[in-house]
């Protein structure tokens, strides 16, 4: 789950909100009526009924069934274009305004896209004659394969490369580690989705990094933790490797590296959160787990990268992984330090030994 997937986590807001995260989007609702309004309110409660009858009817009209919707939320509803795609989930996020004057919405299934937009007819906002906007699919994925990315599997140099990181060859081909074609000697890291090619990074052995543009992000590993109920999240893809020569194939690897810090505002509704766009496209994975390792770098961005995660997954289920002492000052960076200078039993107990993510932060 994301943040309040399975758990509501109320705080005070100036006395007269309760702040809520319902399917992993940041909601306000007032608490109580704390005055009673005077008849121009009234008169304004009566326009909003008015917008909220012509609303709910455009909507309807397109397939969105929102009964069950409460104005100013984030809902996660059943897409009626894609049906909830092969998992049958509920991929469509919409929003309704407080004052019921217009909604909008985008369906998160990687397959569909969808998303609009429409207004009450007497709304002051400007919008098409007929108050609806279509804006069809967004972002929509290209059509991966290995022969158009023109991918061939690793030669002798690259599979030294990593038998020097200590990865081996069956878990290598387990994760479909390919290679570019060409004289260049560039190494790429597949994404896939339910066994689907649908994304793809590269990396020189200078650490030279790119990723095939048009994609969904999503985490690299995805399928890997389909049904987990504990799932460890490291920050690059040769971590994620390792972490699985340690004995834990549940682990997968943010696609684009970590902040520079945490960021000082409130959390924004998922599809402004393009940076952490990868986490929303894998809700239905991330919601079914019960306890989530952060094993990201023990820099100060892969700290970061630890606490934005943990805002959005909720911090009472997220646990911290602390690597080894390399010496009286520093410790280990990562996943795959630990495995090259201390071995896999030595990464196998920094991940069992993983703390409660709020106590390691407790300031």
């Amino acid at each position: 789950m994301l943040v309040g997937f399975k758990a509501t986590i109320p705080f005070t807001l100036a006395s007269k909100f309760i702040s809520t995260y319902n399917y992993g989007f940041l909601s306000i609702t007032p608490t109580t009526t704390l005055f009673t309004p005077p008849a121009s309110l009234k008169r304004d409660e009566n326009k909003e009924v008015d917008n909220y009858a012509e609303l709910k009817e455009k909507v309807e009209n397109l397939g969105i069934c929102c009964n069950s919707v409460t104005p100013e939320e984030y809902t996660r509803l059943m897409c009626p274009k894609c049906k909830g795609g092969q998992l049958i989930e509920r991929s469509l996020s919409f929003h309704m305004s407080w004052k019921r004057n217009y909604a909008l919405w985008r369906c998160f299934n990687f397959e569909c896209g969808w998303a609009g937009q429409i207004l009450a007819h007497n709304s002051t906002a400007t919008m098409a004659s007929d108050g609806v906007h279509q804006l069809g699919r967004m972002n929509s994925p290209r059509i991966l394969t290995e022969e158009n990315l023109k991918l061939e599997p690793l030669d002798d140099v690259l599979a030294a490369y990593f038998a020097k990181r200590m990865i081996s060859k069956d878990t290598l081909e387990r994760n479909h580690v390919m290679q570019m074609a060409g004289d260049q000697i560039i190494m790429a890291f597949t994404y896939r989705r339910n066994g689907m090619l649908i994304g793809c990074k590269y990396r020189t052995l200078e650490k030279r990094f790119w990723q095939e543009k048009g994609t969904d992000k999503v985490l690299y590993g995805l399928d890997d933790v389909r049904d987990a109920d504990e799932i460890i999240i490291v920050e690059g893809e040769v971590d994620k490797l390792s972490v699985e020569e340690a004995g834990f194939p549940n682990c997968v690897s943010v696609p684009n590296g970590a902040p520079q810090s945490i960021a000082s505002k409130e959390l924004i509704p998922p599809e402004e959160d393009i940076r952490f766009s990868y986490l929303w496209n894998c809700a239905e994975c991330l919601e079914k787990a019960s306890k989530i390792l952060l094993a990201t770098d023990g820099d100060l961005p892969g700290q970061a990268l630890a606490g934005e995660l943990a805002r959005r997954l909720g911090k009472e289920r997220c646990w911290q992984v602390c690597w080894p002492k390399k010496d009286e000052f520093s410790s280990y960076k990562d996943a795959n330090e630990v495995l090259v200078n201390l071995g896999s039993e030595a990464l196998k107990e920094a991940i069992e030994c993983a703390v409660p993510y709020e106590m390691q932060n407790l300031n």
